[in-house]
């Protein structure tokens, strides 16, 4: 089947937070990680067909969720799950913060690999703990771990968790085996558990794999959970549905109490019947997605050689967002992104909300038909010309 990717759809006045956050409708939002594609048309159908039935109840988690995540599981990342090992829970941050409460106290801390999803520093605050920076290393927009700097933050006794993103937003990597590994031996050896978020990893393109913590972390003495979601893959963040991953039967009791009190436990059935679509019938529309939004980025990379030269971009393993280096332009990241969006009702992000090392960056959602991705380029180099 052809997926038409270069299709506009009007978001406007479809209360989109993307789209609608603001009046002005000359606004361009290129900033938060909501795709501007349908879903797959087999999502929309399972949808509509419990729709249909006009009867919203209480209902179970169904068994072919379970079915749905492991075999996607198996084909997609290698790994073989069993349906004991599963927590379905109703989104990642939801998820994240359940955990956290779960096993941290308040003043405890929590290390974070910045420039890193901002959620996260949000999260951390709400629980009442400290968010540690271990700050990536740029080696000319490749990003490295800083292992010596994470063990000496591993080995404070205060620290007790590693929120690791996998693949990583915003830069857009995928870590390999190695590095995992590095990971699982410094924080097996300090008693700090590894938290992995692993929402984008079906979207890794061609000549890098995403490797799941939970196959390393087994090599290791090494408290781990791992969790998953269709959301960012599947364009369903509205429709929220998580699960973590664990082994440890008592780990995913604890998890579950949390999400119990919170009163978050329940994932939604419209939900449920999404993942399960997704997951059974959407491998197809995300591969051309893939090769949809690749083409999106190595567009954007020719537009920027020839038009945007001082802009340098991180090379994109993985994710629709890219990491823009701006510094060049001799802006910090708020002001420029204030700029752009008052002089070209641009909406882009800004570096600094993913931690102290992302001044001078600029995150951009390419997950949109390539004209819209033009017109975007168009007004950021427009803004550049001017100065």
């Amino acid at each position: 089947m052809n997926y038409n990717f270069d299709e506009i759809i009007s978001r406007h006045g479809t209360n989109s937070i993307k789209w609608d956050s603001v009046a002005d409708e000359n606004v361009l939002p290129m900033w938060v990680a909501d795709m501007d594609f349908k879903t797959p048309p087999e999502v929309v159908e399972a949808l509509s067909k419990k729709a249909e039935q006009g009867i919203f109840g209480y209902s179970f988690t169904p068994q072919a969720l379970y079915d749905a995540i492991i075999d996607w599981w198996e084909v997609s990342h290698q790994v073989s799950l069993q349906k004991d090992w599963l927590l379905p829970t109703p989104g990642m941050i939801p998820t994240l913060s359940a955990i956290v409460r779960a096993y941290l106290k308040p003043g405890e801390n929590i290390i974070v690999q910045s420039p890193v999803y901002n959620h996260f520093f949000t999260l951390i605050e709400n629980c009442g703990c400290n968010a540690v920076e271990n700050h990536l290393i740029n080696e000319n927009s490749n990003y490295q771990i800083d292992f010596t700097d994470l063990e000496l933050k591993a080995s404070n006794p205060q620290t007790k968790m590693l929120l690791f993103c996998s693949p990583h937003n915003p830069i857009g990597r995928v870590w390999k085996q190695e590095e995992l590994e590095k990971i699982a031996s410094i924080c097996a050896k300090n008693g700090v558990m590894v938290v992995s978020d692993e929402i984008h990893a079906d979207l890794v393109y061609e000549g890098h794999r995403h490797i799941p913590f939970i196959s390393v972390a087994e090599k290791y003495d090494l408290f781990s959970v791992t969790c998953g979601s269709p959301c960012k893959t599947f364009n369903l963040s509205s429709l929220p549905a998580s699960y973590v991953i664990t082994k440890d039967q008592e780990v995913k009791k604890q998890i579950a109490k949390i999400l119990s009190i919170q009163e978050t436990y329940s994932i939604n059935p419209f939900a449920a019947e999404a993942l399960i679509a997704a997951y059974t019938y959407g491998r197809n529309w995300m591969e051309a997605l893939k090769e949809y939004l690749y083409g999106n980025y190595l567009f954007l990379k020719d537009f920027c050689k020839d038009h945007l030269p001082d802009i340098i971009i991180s090379p994109l393993q993985a994710t629709y967002l890219v990491w823009l280096d701006c510094r060049a332009l001799g802006k910090g990241s708020d002001e420029l992104y204030k700029l752009l969006f008052k002089d070209e009702k641009l909406w882009l992000n800004s570096g600094t909300m993913y931690g102290s090392s992302g001044e001078g960056f600029l995150r951009m959602n390419i997950a949109c038909p390539r004209d819209v991705l033009e017109e975007g380029l168009k007004r950021f180099e427009k803004y550049v010309n001017k100065k």
